[in-house]
């Protein structure tokens, strides 16, 4: 996600969004009673008599104030009623904001909290994510590490296919592509690999990888055609979002087992209390957070003791995580939701 602009002396922010997990963490980020504002397409009532009025569409700047936000994984609908638009716009009126890949929007809110603010933080960090993306057909492949925001190609492989001797060449070059992947896999160690083509190419594949370690971080996609558009498409399809939940999930999963080891170590702490009180001895290195925690205290309206702790341990110069995944957080909700590793050992 890119920040275009920042003035939280007024509480807004104008951003662009770059991926599928952009726009899912503008789900985390953009709550009820927040203002967006940005270009969106409107539908217009031309001419005075029912009878003789038509409907036309038009791109206007408007700005709502947010009553609801739906999710699909690849879009977010913000909608509310329209508190500033055009003239011929009446105030009021209820629109929805469909934001997607490469959406520019303004968020303005009373008072970021400190876990907004982290969850824009983590959107903007430029860190690669372990995911390898392979497109290919039956004459050439496209290799790719995904980043957070984009990609990086690292490599175009051309196949020697004969179509006289079409079944032999076929799976020799399906083992080159094999080959190629187990060699990333073992540089990079991903968690997550994409495997996509037109049509049933990506099944033939899969029957020459006979690693069902590999297997398991394989999720198979479509593309439409093997070219300089193609990792961008695959961006964009829905099954990427899966990949994302996965490889955070996986990332998220490893620090939770870390948490734990630490916890038996005695070198961890978890509970609001037992947090509290490390973090006033100022013996707090890294907060945990679960979202469903942020999320119950937000709708309880008590999510301000939350923030202001998170605020007192970024103070302290700890690291905060956010963990939103499905299963580390349920872990974290197990000790309550909230945890901390320690900066010294308390007990000998």
């Amino acid at each position: 996600m890119k920040i275009i602009h920042k003035d939280l002396k007024h509480g807004t922010i104008k951003v662009k969004t770059e991926n599928n997990e952009d726009v899912w963490y503008l789900g985390s980020i953009i709550e009820e009673g927040d203002s967006i504002s940005g270009m969106t397409e409107r539908k217009i009532k031309i001419g005075g008599s029912e009878e003789k009025s038509k409907i036309s569409k038009r791109v206007v700047f408007l700005k709502i104030r947010v009553e609801k936000t739906d999710s699909d994984g690849s879009s977010l609908r913000v909608s509310g009623p329209i508190v500033e638009a055009p003239d011929d716009i009446p105030k009021g009126d209820f629109h929805t904001f469909p934001i997607e890949n490469d959406s520019i929007l303004t968020i303005e809110k009373e008072s970021w909290s400190r876990y907004a603010l982290k969850k824009l933080e983590e959107a903007t960090e430029e860190n690669d994510v372990s995911i390898l993306i392979v497109a290919f057909d039956r004459e050439e492949a496209l290799f790719a590490r995904l980043k957070k925001n984009g990609h990086e190609e690292l490599l175009h492989l051309k196949g020697d296919v004969s179509k006289k001797d079409y079944e032999e060449k076929k799976s020799n070059f399906y083992q080159e592509i094999v080959h190629h992947i187990q060699d990333y896999d073992k540089k990079y160690g991903f968690n997550n690999i994409v495997v996509a083509s037109p049509a049933f190419w990506k099944e033939y594949l899969m029957k020459e990888i006979k690693d069902d370690s590999l297997k398991k971080k394989i999720v198979l996609a479509t593309c439409s055609s093997i070219d300089g558009t193609t990792i961008s498409e695959l961006l964009k399809r829905p099954e990427l979002k899966t990949v994302l939940e996965r490889d955070r999930s996986a990332r998220e999963a490893k620090l939770l087992d870390a948490l734990l080891a630490n916890i038996q170590k005695e070198n961890a702490s978890y509970g609001f209390k037992e947090v509290s009180e490390k973090l006033q001895s100022g013996n707090l290195s890294t907060l945990l957070v679960s979202e469903n925690l942020i999320k119950k205290l937000r709708t309880e309206k008590t999510f301000q003791k939350l923030d202001n702790l998170m605020h007192d341990a970024e103070s302290l110069n700890a690291e905060i995580i956010i963990v939103s995944s499905e299963e580390p957080a349920k872990q974290l909700d197990g000790l309550s939701g909230i945890a901390c590793l320690l900066r010294w050992k308390e007990n000998y």
